[in-house]
């Protein structure tokens, strides 16, 4: 996969963000680390109306959801300001099913690609491997 100049690469799983830059060309990626947001991991996901009781202890899944969701009203944020040219998501499967259920149409419009592999906490250099091979 190739990535422009400026786009924001968002590594994520249910508990961590990591958000990269390119800083590279299109023919010669360069992710940098880049300030991570606030989230709002109270952000209430789909499966907001489920309430866990002893029976059924479920409040980490609805805990990672929302920060899922928190995420997605980040990202969505940004590129409806104007800050986010392009956007890349890779994020472990379950989060990432979670956040397209609340990507806004703008983020759609500027979204390369997804990658759905947990690389939360992996080197850059191993992250601009799973990109190159996309």
């Amino acid at each position: 996969m190739i990535l422009p100049t400026d786009t924001i690469v968002a590594v994520a799983d249910g508990e961590k963000l990591s958000l990269f830059r390119n800083i590279g060309t299109e023919t010669e990626m360069s992710l940098k680390a880049a300030p991570e947001p606030a989230i709002d991991a109270d952000a209430k996901g789909t499966s907001a109306g489920h309430h866990s009781s002893a029976a059924n202890p479920d409040d980490s899944q609805v805990a990672e959801d929302g920060f899922a969701k928190g995420i997605t009203e980040m990202l969505n944020q940004q590129v409806l300001t104007g800050g986010v040219p392009h956007v890349l998501v890779i994020a472990a499967p379950r989060t990432l099913g979670e956040m397209r259920k609340h990507y806004h149409k703008k983020l759609e419009d500027v979204l390369l690609g997804e990658i759905a592999k947990d690389l939360t906490g992996h080197a850059i250099a191993d992250i601009e491997k799973t990109i190159l091979a996309a």
